[in-house]
């Protein structure tokens, strides 16, 4: 399945950015977000006028801690995800829904510029011109054997002790749902660290993302291995296979 969908994207003009701490968004995921600060307000008030896109950044590095109010520096590999539900609050704050769309990569980025004397109303978030990046369908044979393979490991393996195992199996289980489309649900779901995520957010190859989702979850196995054989029935209350 190719990661176009049926929503086009204009890579000819600009895609506000918005940018979080930790990868957020990958295609076919289905992202809540609030919007609570003036310049995303801005941001989501000029994009449902338009196609209703957003990029979701990852920040690079630690800066944002300090620089949060600024422009601290986004990392290339964005998602660009489609409003599709929105709710405006009578403060002007948003709940919307973004449905990820595909991978892209930063080409140029351009600044918020308060003080434009071009604009009625000053641009207050970043922008960018867009690449797109992971178009392949993959192989289809080793995207259906890792869906086999995922579910041998949610059902007899070490996987089902998740607590997500059960709603990420029913996924798995929909013939409906196609594989590529399953892996980037799957991934998600099950793999949380943030560097693996990011890895599967930049790499275009769908074998290549194939290869990281099936080392994350073999290491994930492994854990749950190592904790099985320290008697988690005797573990404290509270705890769970998280």
């Amino acid at each position: 399945m190719a990661e176009e969908m049926s929503i086009r994207v204009n890579f000819a003009r600009p895609i506000p950015i918005f940018p979080l701490e930790t990868p957020a968004l990958l295609p076919q995921q289905v992202l809540p977000l609030h919007i609570f600060e003036p310049r995303y307000r801005q941001m989501v008030d000029r994009a449902l006028d338009g196609a209703g896109q957003i990029a979701m950044a990852v920040f690079d590095g630690e800066r944002w801690k300090t620089e949060y109010a600024g422009n601290p520096p986004v990392k290339p590999a964005v998602c660009i995800g489609q409003i599709v539900r929105h709710e405006r609050l009578a403060d002007g704050r948003y709940n919307i829904l973004l449905q990820g769309v595909c991978r892209a990569r930063i080409a140029e980025e351009f600044l918020p510029d308060p003080e434009d004397p071009s604009e009625e109303e000053p641009r207050l978030y970043r922008e960018a011109i867009l690449e797109p990046v992971g178009i392949d369908d993959g192989d289809p044979d080793r995207l259906e054997s890792m869906r086999r393979w995922v579910e041998d490991l949610l059902t007899e393996g070490p996987l089902r002790r998740l607590t997500v195992a059960e709603q990420v199996l029913k996924y798995v289980q929909e013939d409906d749902i196609p594989s590529g489309a399953l892996l980037e649900l799957v991934s998600f779901a099950l793999l949380t660290d943030d560097r693996t995520r990011y890895s599967l957010l930049s790499e275009g190859n769908t074998d290549k993302r194939l290869d990281i989702v099936r080392s994350g979850l073999e290491s994930l196995s492994r854990l749950i291995r190592q904790a099985e054989s320290q008697h988690p029935e005797e573990w404290p209350k509270g705890m769970s296979w998280n």
